[in-house]
């Protein structure tokens, strides 16, 4: 028998209330623990197989701890809702470039102004927006989480909705501990997400450089690494120096947004590609009669897709390749469209 309307909507509220009931029951959170703990030997057997060193491994796995809030915050992520209406920017910029951050940045590339400009020099990333990805991810690194990050890793791939992906995270920190990095500094979001850059162990054992020289790539204490890191992550994903993330532009009421839609499909996040124009030259948007803002226009030749989060009538950007590279730190475009306006406000 099939069950259709209220009746439906009736029994499946009935489940969750019981799902919920169960879960916060007296010995849930104790089942889990020992659930935990028995999972733990197949944990080590991965890492093993990995080539993990049995000293890490019997040093670590006794000390992990199942983490019911881990769980809780995991669960209380948003679903992504591909039919969800999609916010305005202008609140999200408010927040995320306020007169405090845009301080605090000014203040820290001061600081750190003849360390970034040596990292510039090698990598080709400016220096603003080194300390831009910094703000948005640490808040400078006032704010690096206080998790500890392998019995964090160990509770998500135990919980077990996305095993294989926090398993290989999980994992990738026993290697961390193998090439040197003291169990200690191994604290982070709940997610595991480490140091100033947040990256996840598994980018940290790829892209954290040492920036200091002294043999460790301190993404926690050291601020010269944390920036070294980030620039290593954008050369990585294809930073091209010299070109400008994108500009402010002003669009004419009359363009025909039908003519330059965009017509190809994204295979990572799709909803934030597909809210990009066709890519034109910068010769070719000004054609059209688009007029920068606040900076004037970069080469006649330097390609860009059109965004406008607000709406038709609100600022809208052209934005470049280097955005996209942004985009592969964080995709979303309000991230990517923050990190780049503050860039432009710390270095202003």
């Amino acid at each position: 028998m099939r069950i259709y309307g209220p009746a439906m909507r009736f029994l499946t509220l009935a489940m969750t209330s019981l799902g919920l009931a169960l879960a916060n029951a007296p010995g849930a959170e104790a089942q889990d623990a020992a659930g935990f703990q028995n999972y733990l030997p197949q944990l080590a057997a991965q890492a093993r197989a990995e080539g993990v060193s049995q000293r890490t491994i019997d040093a670590v796995m006794p000390t992990l701890e199942f983490k019911s809030r881990v769980v809780e915050l995991d669960r209380d992520q948003p679903g992504g809702n591909p039919n969800a209406p999609i916010p305005a920017f202008a609140p999200y910029q408010a927040r995320h470039v306020d007169a405090a951050r845009i301080r605090r940045g000014r203040e820290a590339w001061q600081r750190m102004r003849s360390r970034l400009a040596r990292i510039e020099a090698e990598t080709g990333v400016p220096e603003s927006i080194m300390v831009a990805i910094w703000g948005h991810e640490t808040n400078y690194g006032a704010i690096m989480g206080g998790f500890d990050a392998p019995s964090a890793l160990a509770t998500l791939a135990y919980e077990g909705r996305r095993r294989d992906l926090f398993a290989a995270e999980f994992i990738a920190t026993l290697k961390m501990i193998d090439m040197g990095v003291p169990r200690d500094k191994l604290i982070g979001s709940w997610a595991g997400a480490l140091g100033g850059p947040q990256f996840l162990p598994s980018v940290y054992l790829r892209l954290a450089r040492d920036g200091d020289g002294d043999g460790l790539a301190d993404i926690w204490s050291s601020d010269a690494d944390t920036l070294t890191s980030i620039a290593n992550y954008f050369v990585n994903a294809g930073w091209r120096p010299g070109q400008p993330w994108g500009i402010a532009v002003s669009v004419p009421s009359g363009l025909n947004r039908d003519a330059i839609g965009n017509h190809t499909l994204s295979p990572r996040c799709p909803r934030v590609h597909e809210r990009h124009s066709e890519w034109k030259t910068m010769a070719e948007w000004r054609a059209l009669g688009l007029v920068p803002l606040n900076r004037p226009w970069p080469g006649d030749n330097v390609l860009a897709s059109l965004l406008e989060p607000d709406g038709p009538g609100k600022t809208a950007y052209l934005l470049t390749g280097n955005y996209r590279v942004i985009l592969d730190y964080n995709c979303s475009n309000f991230y990517a469209l923050s990190v780049g306006l503050l860039a432009d406000e710390v270095e202003r």
